[in-house]
């Protein structure tokens, strides 16, 4: 994305401090951005970065509407207004579901969901006021095709997309887009803890024959700050495969076993071996 395009533009970024969110904002900082990065890890995030009056560093959790509050309006005492916020906190903790426990299902809904629920509920209301701004909320594969191993994360995932969406529809006429990024299985923190679990996670290593970079996320980042998607899936091949997944349970169900059995194959070769 052209430098004159963010350049001077504000964004809150949270889930900062590594992965994605890092790229992103380390991206965004070298092109003249104005940011406001959030993470729960204060800690890692001031590793990463050095304050200035153009880039704002804050401890948050998500899962605080007072945190929120807070966040957004700091953007506003600090930028005078907010262009963009970026929901891209996120957890995962693979597992059967016979095998998780109640705290499981709170973790993964309050992080996943009920934090980008909050963050886009306190962004809209802003630029809704502004009469503009663009909300992307990352999302995931797992969002549109439910996982096996996976299910309380891809249940927490579905969540945000249909949020999303239906929340894009409504603050259209607002001058306020909503976009969703749905990756595939990306080289980050969370791909070693599914590493941790095989078994549980197969089905995510069944894609494509490498997972997906930081940078490239990153290049669809930038191609959903130009267009506006109200989805956009990253390959826009396995999106279409997840949906027909999605579309035809009894099918996805039966697919499911056999490609499982690939993602233990490419576990077992490309990473058990070191």
């Amino acid at each position: 994305m052209p430098a004159a395009q963010v350049y001077g533009k504000s964004f809150i970024i949270t889930g900062a401090a590594s992965g994605i969110g890092r790229q992103l904002a380390t991206g965004l900082a070298q092109q003249g951005a104005r940011l406001l990065l959030a993470d729960l890890n204060i800690e890692t995030l001031q590793a990463a970065f050095s304050e200035s009056d153009d880039l704002v560093l804050r401890q948050m959790d998500v899962t605080s509407e007072a945190d929120w509050a807070e966040l957004v309006e700091t953007a506003v005492k600090a930028f005078g207004q907010l262009d963009y916020c970026v929901n891209n906190a996120g957890v995962i903790r693979p597992g059967f579901l016979l095998d998780s426990t109640p705290e499981h299902i709170r973790y993964h809904m309050e992080v996943n969901a009920l934090g980008v629920m909050y963050g886009t509920h306190f962004a809209a209301k802003l630029m809704a006021r502004q009469g503009h701004g663009h909300i992307i909320n990352m999302a995931s594969l797992a969002s549109i095709a439910p996982v096996q191993g996976l299910s309380l994360y891809s249940g927490s995932k579905f969540a945000v997309r249909g949020f999303s969406l239906a929340a894009g529809y409504e603050l259209e006429d607002k001058g306020v887009h909503v976009s969703l990024l749905s990756p595939d299985l990306v080289h980050t923190n969370m791909l070693d803890v599914q590493l941790q679990y095989p078994e549980e996670s197969a089905l995510s290593f069944s894609g494509g024959a490498q997972p997906l970079t930081v940078e490239e996320v990153e290049q669809a980042f930038y191609q959903v700050l130009r267009q506006k998607p109200r989805e956009y899936c990253l390959p826009a091949s396995h999106g279409w495969l997840a949906k027909i997944g999605s579309a035809f349970p009894g099918l996805g169900a039966k697919i499911g076993k056999i490609v499982k059995k690939q993602g233990l194959n490419r576990i077992k070769k490309r990473y058990q071996k070191r």
